[in-house]
């Protein structure tokens, strides 16, 4: 696998108007920040191996989902100061904005951020809020955010999470997410909460689909009433499944890179993209992760392409996709969708 391109490579691929609907703040820190701040806050780490391998996953090792989830655990070890929190935040949006992303729709885990310090929730997603309202105004980039809790920590934490966000609909906070280790933990006991939430007014997605089986997107869409899912990848393993996803116009938010990274697919030439648009089901294509990955969409549209064999017109409806799926007000996602087709 290619880890880097070039300027010169990506260059055309920098100018198609992007949406990026799964970008996950706590995986799209710069590598600069974590380095100024790891000798600024004089963070210990180990000499071996290098904070690029304890945080950016290598194409030396193996590529699993442990390894992939262990980068979170020395991130968290940064979250430490209202600044910082607001810095990365902050950085995420512009860097999406450097990109050509025209909607971004960041996803946060406010328990995450809040634990190094055990600052409050409601802190941590207002200063969450505030960053990315203004880097979105500053870099001229339409910036949603999706609150994620996560299935192995508890209900009550989720439900508080839940509620929090929904006071903060105004400030930008539009939608509620479960993600986590779907192999071990059920997304049953969330199910109330979701559902609370968006009779609340938060839009919904739920990772599922990637580590589990198709099983665990019919839970999503049948009890938790997700709006999109997350990765999703695993659902033509059941046939009712897919046909139930495209009843009930369900998008997903596919990540190439992170799903190799993770090891929900053996290697990239196998990820099942192509299937799933050939089965009927919206499709759209997302970071994830991109600093721990190590790519920017336009690195993920190149591989769409070039290496899994999409067409370019194939990939515009992907954009027009995720733009009609975003979690905007129809008039905002009008005019997202007519400066998108205006660019195609």
């Amino acid at each position: 696998m290619e880890w880097h391109s070039s300027f010169s490579q990506l260059e055309k691929y920098h100018q198609i108007p992007k949406v990026d609907l799964h970008r996950h703040l706590e995986g799209a820190i710069r590598i600069s920040t974590l380095m100024e701040l790891a000798r600024a806050l004089e963070i210990t780490l180990p000499l071996q191996p290098s904070l690029h391998s304890l945080v950016q996953m290598q194409p030396e090792e193996d590529q699993n989902f442990s390894n992939f989830l262990a980068k979170f655990s020395t991130l968290r070890l940064f979250y430490r100061t209202p600044e910082i929190i607001r810095r990365i935040t902050y950085e995420a949006v512009a860097d999406a904005a450097s990109d050509h992303v025209l909607h971004l729709e960041l996803i946060f885990t406010p328990v995450a951020l809040s634990r190094a310090r055990g600052f409050a929730l409601a802190e941590v997603m207002d200063w969450v809020a505030e960053s990315a309202l203004q880097a979105g105004q500053d870099y001229g980039i339409s910036t949603r955010l999706i609150a994620s809790v996560n299935r192995h920590e508890s209900v009550e934490l989720a439900e508080e999470t839940a509620n929090l966000a929904v006071e903060r609909i105004s400030k930008g906070i539009v939608g509620l997410n479960l993600a986590g280790n779907e192999a071990e933990f059920s997304a049953l006991p969330f199910a109330t909460v979701f559902r609370q939430a968006k009779k609340a007014g938060l839009a919904i997605s739920i990772h599922a689909g990637e580590w589990g089986g198709a099983g665990n997107v019919r839970e999503a869409l049948e009890e938790l009433h997700a709006d999109r899912i997350g990765h999703g990848i695993r659902i033509l393993e059941d046939p009712r499944v897919v046909a139930l996803a495209r009843q009930k116009g369900t998008t997903f938010e596919v990540c190439i890179t992170s799903n190799f990274q993770t090891g929900s697919i053996p290697n990239l030439k196998q990820h099942p993209i192509l299937k799933m648009l050939d089965a009927g089901l919206i499709v759209t294509i997302n970071t994830d992760d991109p600093s721990i990955s190590q790519i920017s969409l336009s690195d993920e549209y190149r591989l769409a392409l070039e290496t899994l064999g999409l067409n370019r017109q194939t990939l515009n409806g992907c954009i027009r996709a995720a733009a009609g799926a975003s979690f905007l007000p129809a008039d905002e996602k009008a005019r997202l969708l007519e400066k998108i087709n205006l660019e195609l």
